[in-house]
């Protein structure tokens, strides 16, 4: 599929200011679509919006379908009389600059605890009519979710591969026992889900209406300890005690003497093909409901993987094989017709993955502060972009553009300034112009980059287990005229906005 020429911003939720420690779908985030239409771009990127598992990862989630509960606004509850002012009286003190995730979480699933309080209570029809059309529409992954968590809950929150067997094996006579004596606890998780989906449908509109869309993002592994590995095992390459049988990762290269070994499960791609791929159609047509774009995130692998044993503590042992490529895609074409993807193809150049985008038309990926490193034949430099391209400053897993600068060499520095015609003072904003000028498609850069922030703003850092996906937005990012300098960009470069064009 191939986009007009347009422009966004990369912002996930969490990173929006607020009063609860986090980011959430509440006034803050209204306020923000606001900011960008206003300023003239086309698109809002995020990250995965799923409930985050190890490390507070977005990209290594408890289930692929299920919404983050951590984002529900809780001055939404108060105003439709689902918590009320007592009920925040001891909302404890947050830092407004970073999430602290622990805090967080604790106060989070007490506003959502106090919320399901009022709810079981109420005499609204309406509502209560609501939530039961919200379980049947998703009746596909909803009652297995819940009843994951809930089981979870129950054993201190240990992965699922360390439940009692009975648990881990889904004996039928087991789990319908615990349904009967826990059945407050999974409504409860079900309620969490009614909340977050029923709060993000809201605020996606508004911001369609705004003329405004939404770029997604879907990791292309599932977490070893989620919904989806405990349900389906068989989709996996996963033993019959749970454990990996393989793993992903990547082998050894000049970055990393032992590999990357990311610990996810691979997939039986003869168990997806034999199906007709629906687990991967209900996956998409799911994200879909929540997101108008998507960005296929290691699209490489879809390709070919790096397959490591499962009892590998490195990447040094592994295979290559062979991913399920066009039929993949040509399956999800054949069901949902038009694929509104954009491929994240930032590793090696493979003619595979080269001939699949061609394909099927879709857009890949080039980020401008990988430019600078060799010689004019760097093709992330901008005079290598084609129209079909969606190019970067960078994104969650890249220094800031002023942080990238300020850490590169002083030859790299060198060159950059050369190319770009400046004296570096403003880098981001020149690496800004560069992209928004170049004839990409699509130009989009974190916020960070606009706001000028170095190193300390920082998303994430691959390959570390702590201390990311916190940085959170200062309430004040709308003054010194920002939003009117973001608009004259697109001005500048035809990149404005033309709701219903």
């Amino acid at each position: 599929m191939t986009f007009k020429r347009s422009s966004g911003i990369l912002l996930h939720p969490t990173s929006l200011p607020g009063p609860d420690g986090i980011g959430d779908l509440g006034p803050e985030a209204y306020r923000w679509v606001d900011f960008i239409a206003d300023s003239g771009c086309t698109y809002w990127q995020i990250l995965p919006l799923n409930p985050t598992g190890y490390a507070d990862s977005p990209y290594q989630c408890f289930s692929a379908f299920a919404g983050n509960p951590y984002l529900v606004s809780a001055a939404l509850l108060l105003n439709e009389g689902l918590l009320l002012p007592q009920d925040l009286a001891d909302r404890p003190s947050f830092p407004d600059e970073l999430v602290d995730f622990g805090p967080v979480i604790e106060w989070k699933r007490k506003i959502v605890k106090r919320s399901y309080e009022h709810f079981i209570q109420s005499s609204q029809s309406a509502l209560r009519a609501e939530f039961q059309e919200f379980q049947a529409n998703h009746a596909g992954w909803l009652p297995e979710y819940a009843l994951f968590t809930a089981i979870k809950e129950e054993n201190g929150g240990c992965s699922w591969v360390d439940w009692p067997q009975e648990y881990r094996s889904r004996v039928p006579a087991v789990l319908e026992k615990f349904k009967e004596t826990h059945a407050r606890q999974i409504d409860e998780v079900t309620y969490a889900q009614f909340l977050f989906f029923r709060q993000w449908k809201a605020l996606k509109n508004y911001a369609n209406d705004r003329g405004l869309l939404i770029i997604g993002d879907i990791p292309i592994f599932i977490a070893h300890d989620s919904a989806d590995a405990w349900v389906s095992p068989h989709m996996f390459t996963l033993n019959p005690d749970g454990s990996p049988s393989f793993k992903a990762g990547v082998p050894p290269d000049g970055f990393s003497e032992t590999g990357q070994l990311w610990g996810n499960p691979h997939y039986r791609w003869e168990a997806h093909r034999a199906s007709g791929y629906e687990w991967w159609i209900n996956r998409i047509t799911s994200c879909l409901e929540t997101v108008d774009i998507i960005r296929l995130d290691h699209f490489i692998g879809f390709c070919r993987y790096f397959e490591i044993p499962g009892d590998s503590q490195t990447a040094e042992i592994g295979e290559w094989k062979q991913g399920p490529g066009e039929d993949l895609f040509q399956a999800i074409k054949d069901r949902l017709g038009k694929l509104p993807l954009i491929a994240e193809d930032l590793g090696a150049v493979v003619p595979s993955v080269t001939a699949l985008l061609e394909k099927f038309e879709l857009p890949g990926m080039r980020i401008l502060t990988f430019a600078f490193y060799g010689d004019s034949a760097n093709t992330f430099l901008p005079h290598h972009y084609v129209r079909n391209t969606v190019a970067y400053t960078g994104v969650h897993d890249n220094d800031t553009a002023v942080g990238w600068f300020n850490n590169s060499t002083e030859e790299q520095k060198a060159y950059c300034k050369e190319y770009l015609g400046t004296d570096g003072r403003d880098i981001a904003w020149d690496l800004l112009r560069s992209i928004w000028s170049s004839v990409a498609n699509m130009a989009i850069a974190p916020m960070q980059d606009f706001l000028r922030l170095g190193t300390e703003a920082r998303m994430n850092y691959p390959g570390t287990q702590s201390n990311n996906w916190r940085w959170r937005m200062r309430l004040d990012y709308q003054a010194h005229n920002l939003q009117r300098d973001i608009r004259r960009l697109n001005q500048l470069y035809s990149r404005m906005n033309q709701p219903g064009s």
